[in-house]
């Protein structure tokens, strides 16, 4: 098997990160064997850029007495996210992607 075909263990990890942000990017980041993997790796990376982009994002609503009610919506893409992952799919997030990429982080 080529080294860069996506396994089943690839897919698990990237969506797990997309599930468990940003706790599991952090680890995934930290573990030689699975950084290693680009498909893990660049899932990782976006999964940890857009927890910082909800995160700062959903403070900004919430100073707003209307944008706290939306907050919570702010997490629904990361099980879509999740699900492509899952099915060996590349994540695609306007900006975020463009940015991870730019940074060399995946």
């Amino acid at each position: 098997m080529a080294s860069n075909s996506v396994t089943s263990d690839d897919k698990l990890w990237a969506a797990l990160a997309w599930l468990f942000t940003p706790v599991i990017p952090i680890i995934v980041l930290l573990l030689e064997d699975k950084k290693n993997r680009p498909f893990i790796k660049s899932n990782s990376a976006q999964a940890l850029a857009w927890a910082v982009a909800v995160f700062i994002l959903g403070t900004v609503l919430t100073v707003t007495v209307v944008g706290a009610c939306l907050v919570p919506f702010l997490w629904l893409p990361q099980l879509y996210f999740a699900f492509k992952a899952y099915q060996g799919e590349q994540v695609t997030i306007p900006f975020i992607t463009d940015f991870v990429k730019n940074q060399g982080w995946g």
